[in-house]
């Protein structure tokens, strides 16, 4: 049952090469194994660490370019900017007019930033997408056709809740940085949000750091305000480190008609991460939907699949677009306004 929902996005039939700017980890775990798999040509790599760079294009049999100039100037190329916020702007504007181009995450480090990369765009018309690749997990395309196709009729709740044991050891470059946990993690649960319910109203929330961290924001609340009959909320916990028993990181979406249950395993037991669940009941019990694949690396493919589609004409919509892509970084940044306000005052008792 549930089979035939889709999991992959279809691959562009005359796809072209890819050009990546960096050669972090998210490059070597998750977008060189996905355009593999995919059958995608990478040409080649640049990242400011030559060395770097070098050795792992060495590795993947593509080129590596001396000078980010160099990358831009491999023709008809489709350019995957896997690099910092603050380093897109300056990548973006030696880019050729008119080109495809697939922008990290976030789209700047706040809505300012994510202003210019807009207006840069614009100018170069670049046909640009932001990598909110959690749209394209295959549990999250079979969940946004099941919802497309009606089964799960109104969607009337949604709620994600996370109680993780996240290893902030791992980046220490975050250490340092004022907004992280909704910025760089749950971006893509708003994103993928808005994409399936459309833009709140507004946002209630409140984010906070830990004891035992020394990171900015590990801890988020919010509620996303859909007026009287949605009702949407988030609980999101990295610090829940007493054992896997109660851990989760889980999705629950509620309709009229029916349900569905998701499980992000990537998150749980990271970097080595649990299977992804996808679950429906439309009335008569619950039913596993068989996954093929995982957030990480099949929803990267997806995502540089609907790019290339559009760039080359086969797509006639960009899912996540730039212009898209900004109302996700409005969200997150009334978020984070939000949570700098005072809550509402409760009344005090008369003497």
């Amino acid at each position: 049952m549930f089979d035939d929902l889709q999991q992959h996005w279809p691959k562009a039939t005359k796809p072209r090469p890819i050009v990546i700017f960096g050669a972090g980890s998210i490059v070597t775990d998750a977008h060189l194994p996905a355009y593999a798999k995919a059958g995608y040509r990478v040409a080649g790599i640049y990242d400011p660490d030559l060395e770097k760079a070098r050795a792992l294009a060495a590795k993947h049999g593509v080129d590596a370019y001396a000078a980010p100039e160099q990358a831009a100037a491999v023709p008809d190329a489709i350019f995957d900017l896997a690099t910092p916020p603050d380093a897109h702007v300056g990548i973006l504007s030696i880019l050729p007019e008119g080109a495809g181009v697939l922008i990290q995450k976030p789209m700047g480090s706040d809505l300012k930033g994510a202003t210019e990369i807009l207006t840069i765009c614009r100018q170069r018309n670049l046909k640009a997408a932001v990598n909110f690749q959690l749209r394209f997990a295959p549990m999250m395309l079979a969940l946004q056709d099941a919802v497309n196709r009606g089964l799960l009729g109104e969607i009337v709740d949604f709620d994600a809740w996370l109680a993780l044991d996240t290893p902030w050891g791992l980046w220490k470059f975050l250490e340092p940085l004022p907004r992280v946990e909704i910025s760089l993690h749950s971006i893509h649960y708003l994103d993928f949000i808005r994409g399936l319910l459309g833009d709140p109203h507004g946002v209630h929330a409140k984010s906070m750091g830990h004891p035992s961290s020394r990171i900015a924001q590990t801890r988020t609340a919010a509620i996303l305000d859909y007026g009287d009959t949605l009702r949407c909320a988030l609980s999101i916990n990295h610090n829940h480190a007493f054992g896997r028993k109660y851990q989760a990181c889980e999705f629950r979406i509620c309709g009229t008609r029916g349900a569905a249950y998701l499980q992000l395993g990537v998150n749980l037991d990271y970097p080595k991460g649990e299977p992804d669940i996808l679950e429906i009941n439309t009335g008569d019990g619950w039913h596993s939907v068989p996954l093929d694949g995982a957030w990480f690396p099949d929803a990267f493919a997806s995502r540089m699949s609907q790019l290339q589609r559009f760039v080359t004409g086969e797509d006639a919509t960009l899912i996540s677009s730039v212009e898209d892509a900004w109302n996700t970084m409005a969200l997150v940044e009334a978020a984070y306004e939000s949570s700098a306000a005072p809550a509402h005052p409760i009344a005090r008792k008369p003497t």
